[in-house]
């Protein structure tokens, strides 16, 4: 029993990692992706990549105690949530900033399900996060998603333990460039807002008797909306290739 336990062992240190990243991942973590679609997803890229690794994990477990297997199935695991949170944090990034979008142009008061996480979020929000994810499918990026799950076992071998030091760098340097693209993509919209609502203020201080804000609302709304509507290929553009840029670089 304990000998068909190590020979299984490795396709499951795989499953480990390549289930970790399948949770969290953009597009495929979402609440309406069913668990059950989720881990067939894991079993199926599990089985597509087990081969080309299996050989070189199989000598790591030959004289493995069940200590270092569940020591090996934890590291492998926050391995492969650390990998699909880097490529989330883009995502979460954007989500951030086009909620700032959303109340810059009045429309953040509109609030429903979101589409891709459990909490609700503005509706202008939720529909381009959802417009970048789709991209990512679109592009075949998540095949670059599985092409980095691969070559993760270069840069993190199941026989070495993470370091740690390396993992919060790198989490940084993300968090770092995924808001600064959010930022530089919606930088307009806020741009807009400003300069808008700086002027209806001069006007409301010139004619205090004239309600500027009712006569403002629906023109920085409709204005807005016909920026983002000949900006949002352009925006999605951006994001999108900055975002595959990442992933080939890895």
């Amino acid at each position: 029993m304990i000998g068909d336990a190590l020979s299984v062992a490795p396709i499951f240190i795989v499953f480990c990692r390549v289930s970790g990243c399948i949770m969290i991942a953009p597009g495929l973590s979402s609440d309406r992706v069913p668990v059950r679609a989720r881990l067939y997803i894991a079993i199926a890229i599990t089985l597509a990549l087990g081969p080309a690794l299996v050989d070189d994990l199989s000598a790591s477990f030959v004289h493995a105690g069940p200590s270092s297997l569940a020591a090996a199935i934890m590291s492998e695991s926050l391995i492969g949530v650390f990998l699909g949170l880097l490529a989330r944090l883009y995502f979460f990034a954007l989500e951030t900033m086009l909620t700032g979008v959303a109340m810059t142009i009045g429309l953040g008061n509109i609030f429903n399900s979101a589409i891709l996480d459990a909490e609700s979020a503005p509706q202008l929000s939720s529909f381009l996060v959802l417009c970048a994810v789709m991209m990512i499918f679109v592009t075949d990026q998540h095949l670059q998603i599985i092409r980095g799950l691969y070559l993760s076992y270069d840069a993190a071998p199941i026989t070495q333990a993470p370091d740690a030091e390396a993992l919060l760098r790198e989490l940084a340097n993300i968090l770092m460039q995924s808001h600064l693209l959010a930022l530089r993509i919606c930088s307009p919209f806020f741009l807009f807002g400003f300069l808008v609502n700086l002027a209806f203020g001069f006007l409301a201080r010139l004619t205090p008797q004239v309600p500027v804000y009712f006569v403002s609302s629906p023109f920085v709304i409709v204005l807005g909306l016909y920026l983002m509507a000949i900006m949002s290929k352009d925006f999605l553009v951006a994001f999108t290739t900055h975002f595959g840029s990442w992933l080939t670089r890895g």
